[in-house]
């Protein structure tokens, strides 16, 4: 392995994992006056299977770090079922549908204005001491949708991998995350891991219609949910999650047979980009920090999907990691703070769709809509 520079740091903060997260976290170091460094392993704008809506709290939150991105106003949430409905609008006001790509392109240029330096490729060993961690980074993998630049000497197609030293890693880099693993913080296959058999999944596609309602729609199925986002003037995203054998029949085959609802309103939009896949997305760690090594985001651990909480929760994981680099303690009940109402009420739901009881989800919302109304103002905040 070759180092980037000779001696010393080559940056404060490195921040493994492009995404949101992973910039927001970029920029907030920057605003802490720290060198930081921005690695993932594919290029350019990048996509990811969900659901795409920024509740009030969340769009409030990008737009604190000085990004504004395009989109569709968000007038609160429905549930749905075949018969049944139930409505709330946010009290505090509108959020945004935000296609991903556009929430990264908006948060990418805002890192790079704030001085974040940008590097393609993927991260394959850690080593920590009582000052910094060596990180070994490899020749990057599948780019994105576009194309940014690389702030520093990069690691591209054909490139020898580099040795980096930073003061402190941030593991930004989703479910999956390699920074977790390496950092021993993976809790894989012990008596903690969800049973297979438990684990759900997500699937999202873009539809070329005009959004019908500026509700974030949630149609409940007996084993599956589906997510309406809208996200342009011509455009909805539409996300279904649960079980892998479930998922397992096709996107729209899966639509047909149990959203009977949206699938006719769906019957003559044009499908339009691709299909993406998540998960699984129950995923834990045994904590959030080892030495000067920091999980973030959905790296951190993640419940589900069904609440759609995990833009706000991500960038309040970022802010509290940059401002508790040198407490771990600190960054763990932060995080545990910024994290209870998430994991408390998705857990709660999930809980209460895997069980017989699934089908008085959206009779109970409707019979008490002020007990649904609080729900969901507590997760727009």
């Amino acid at each position: 392995m070759r180092s980037v520079r000779h001696g010393g740091l080559d940056a404060d903060v490195l921040v493994v994992g492009g995404g949101p997260v992973g910039l927001a976290a970029a920029i907030h170091a920057r605003a802490a006056g720290l060198d930081v460094l921005v690695t993932d392993r594919r290029t350019g704008t990048l996509d990811k299977a969900c659901g795409e809506g920024l509740f009030p709290g969340a769009l409030c939150a990008v737009q604190a770090l000085g990004a504004d991105p395009p989109g569709h106003p968000l007038a609160g949430i429905s549930y749905r079922a075949p018969g049944r409905h139930a409505d709330h609008r946010f009290a505090a006001g509108p959020g945004r549908g935000v296609r991903r790509t556009a929430l990264h392109e908006a948060l990418w240029k805002r890192a790079a204005d704030v001085g974040a330096s940008f590097l393609h490729g993927r991260v394959t060993g850690l080593r920590q001491d009582a000052t910094g961690v060596e990180a070994e980074v490899a020749p990057g993998g599948a780019d994105g949708t576009g194309a940014h630049g690389v702030g520093v000497d990069g690691v591209g197609a054909g490139r020898a991998p580099v040795t980096l030293r930073a003061g402190w890693v941030l593991g930004c880099d989703g479910l999956h995350s390699t920074v977790r693993r390496l950092a021993g913080l993976d809790v894989g296959t012990g008596p903690r891991a969800a049973r297979p058999a438990s684990h759900r999944y997500g699937l999202r596609r873009h539809f070329q219609v005009q959004p019908w309602t500026d509700l974030v729609e949630v149609h409940w199925s007996p084993h599956a949910e589906a997510y309406v986002t809208p996200v342009g003037a011509d455009t909805v995203g539409v996300a279904l999650l649960g079980p892998r054998a479930v998922l397992g029949t096709g996107f729209d085959a899966l639509l047909r047979a149990q959203f009977p609802e949206l699938s006719a309103r769906l019957a003559t939009a044009t499908d339009t980009g691709s299909l993406l896949g998540a998960g699984p997305l129950r995923q834990r760690s045994r904590r959030r920090s080892a030495g000067r090594v920091r999980l973030v985001g959905d790296a951190s651990g993640y419940v589900d999907a069904l609440t759609g909480e995990g833009v706000r929760v991500g960038l309040a994981q970022a802010d509290a990691a940059v401002r508790h680099l040198d407490d771990a303690d600190a960054y763990e009940r932060a995080w545990r703070t910024a994290t209870r109402d998430y994991r408390a009420l998705t857990t709660g739901l999930l809980a209460w769709a895997s069980s017989p009881a699934r089908r008085a989800i959206v009779p109970a919302a409707s019979r008490a809509p002020w007990l649904y109304g609080a729900v969901v103002e507590r997760l727009a905040r």
